[in-house]
Formats: structure tokens, sequence, C-alpha cells
């Protein structure tokens, strides 16, 4: 979908035409769209292509009309899974206009639409993409502390239950922070090349901004690469907790099998048709039933010990990992994201 926007009153609205000073905003871009951004704007077909493929890494280009700059931004959508991931959106600057498309829809163009971003300027091209580029960080780092948290309530449901979903949902969370992580890198090289390259000249307020832009990318990084790393080891944890715990239930039914082979091995024994022990005597009866209880008995004791053993050895494990995780938090520079333009 095409969307047309301009500034008045240093507020985006909606405009009808791509005039001077406009931003198309390109969100889930269909083919038709695409088709219209080759035929009205001048954009190489395989630009376009590069945008929309979801592998693409962030990079930037020179051509004769416009200067291209590709960027991955943090996409939130529960259709898919996970619903945490990363989407390429491309920025095509030209002299007059700034175009971008995605084919995701991401907080990030979101909040510069709905006028969430201070300082956001369609005359300044780029100031334009060093707002984005800021508004990108801060809403990885607000994403990251998300999953954070989420990791937090599994660990809890974990403690009560080892079950596959928890751990379906601790993998699904190391997927979104695997792909946060690699687009987070593949931003920073961009960065780099922004500060050194002659691509794009800024100012030296520009300059400034682009550096303040670039720590918050560092730190994002940051932060991402201790939650995968907190994650794989809690992985790994919980993976040997619940052998263990296979193991603690695969002894206690062998225990009740080595229990029930006692009376029954006494009770076959006396249904053979051969001379045995009591045949002759009235009680006998009594005495086979007096041993199945002492078995019956000495099996229940070996239980509940075992049980108690798995009680004492059962939560350290997971109240470390919780500990450890929920003392997990890096204080963002400048405060909270939500109140940084």
């Amino acid at each position: 979908m095409i969307q047309i926007w301009k500034q008045q009153g240093g507020i985006l609205v909606p405009a009808e035409s791509a005039g001077p000073g406009t931003w198309v905003d390109v969100r889930w871009a269909s083919r038709d769209d695409l088709e219209a951004l080759e035929k009205d704007y001048g954009i190489l077909s395989e630009h376009l292509q590069d945008i929309v493929d979801a592998d693409e890494q962030s990079r930037l280009e020179k051509e004769d009309e416009y200067t291209l700059l590709i960027v991955r931004l943090p996409v939130h959508d529960s259709r898919y899974e996970p619903t945490f991931f990363t989407a390429p959106v491309g920025v095509v600057l030209f002299p007059d206009r700034v175009v971008t498309v995605c084919w995701a829809d991401s907080e990030v163009l979101t909040d510069m639409a709905e006028n969430r971003v201070r300082g956001l300027s369609l005359e300044n091209r780029n100031a334009f993409v060093l707002r984005l580029l800021g508004r990108a960080a801060i809403v990885y780092l607000r994403h990251l502390k998300v999953l954070n948290r989420r990791t937090g309530a599994i660990e809890r449901e974990l403690q009560k239950s080892v079950r596959n979903t928890e751990l379906v949902q601790l993998l699904t969370i190391e997927k979104s922070l695997v792909y946060f992580t690699t687009s987070l890198k593949s931003n920073e090289l961009v960065l780099e090349k922004l500060l050194k390259s002659r691509l794009i000249r800024f100012q030296e307020e520009e300059t400034e901004l682009l550096e303040d832009v670039e720590i918050d990318n560092r730190q994002a990084i940051t932060m991402a690469n201790i939650h995968s790393d907190i994650l794989s080891g809690m992985m790994d944890a919980f993976a040997s907790v619940i052998s263990n715990n296979l193991n603690i239930v695969m002894k206690r039914l062998t225990v009740i099998s080595l229990v029930l082979m006692i009376p029954t091995f006494i009770v076959s024994a006396f249904g053979m048709n051969v001379p045995l022990p009591w045949h002759d005597n009235g009680n006998a009866l009594l005495y086979i039933g007096g041993l199945c209880a002492a078995s019956a008995l000495v099996g229940a004791v070996a239980l509940t010990r075992d049980r108690k053993a798995v009680r004492r050895t059962r939560a350290p494990v997971p109240a470390t990992l919780v500990a450890q995780a929920s003392g997990l938090g890096l204080p963002l520079r400048g405060g909270d994201p939500r109140e940084r333009g």
C-alpha cells in the first residue's frame, strides 16, 4: 500500500500527490506497488526486488537519480512465528523527496507516520535517515525488554512443570534474538559506512546525532548478545533437568516393577502342580499374603525415599536461572526510550 505524507506545521499529514518535500511510504508492498514505483519514480527493479527480499542485508548504494539505503527494522506481528523478527526497509533518497519500501509493517515506520518522532523533517533528507535509524535502535531495545519479560514468565512456568511447550517457546525467543543480533550488526556496518562515506554528507550537528545513533545500536547489540547467551545456557540447563527427571521416572518405574515381581513370583510358585512349602498347611494363604504385603512395604519405603530425594534436588537449577535472568537489564542512555524523540 502506497501512502504519501507531507509536513504542515511540523506534523505529517496525508498528501494527494508526491511533490517536493514529501514522503512516499510503502508498506506491505504488493506487485502493483512495485510496478508503480518503478514506473512513476524510476527506481530500478533489481533494487525493488532486493528490498522485498526477506534475507537482504543492510547496505548503501549510489545511483544517478537517487541514493539507496537498506536497513533492517524490528517487526512484531502475531500472525508469524516467531512473532518478533526483522525485515529490510529500503530508503530511496531523491533530491526532493524520500521513498521508503518494506514488505512488512514496522513499529518504526508507524511511529514516524504518527508523529511520535521529534525532530523529523521531510525537507532534510539526512535528518530523516538519522531519525529512522535512531528510532530503529530504540524499538530494538524496547522489543528486547519484552522478550526478556517473556523469558522470565516461561522460567516461572518451568519451575512448576517441565514440558515441551515451554521449551518450544524458549526456542522461539532464541530465534528472535538471533534475528535481532544479525540485523543489528548489519545496521552497524551501514552506520560506520555513513560516518566514513561521502555518499551522504552530514553537517556537524548531524554527525553528532549519527554517533548517538551508533551508540544506541551498539547498546542494542550488547543487550541482544547477553540475552542470547543467558537463554542458551538456560536451554542447556533445562534440557539437563528434563533428562534428569526422565531418569528419576524410569528409576521409579523400575522399583515398582521389581516390587510387583516378588508377589507375582510367590503366587506363581504356589500355583504350580508340584510339592511346595506349606501346601498342607491351612494358614498357607496368610503366609503368602504376608510375604506380598512385606514386599509391597519395602517398595513403598523405597519410593518414599526416592520422592524426597527428588524434592531436594529439583528446585535449585531453575531458581538460580531465574535469579540470574531477573538481574539482567542495561540502563538506556538518556533514560526511557519512550521519552526520547
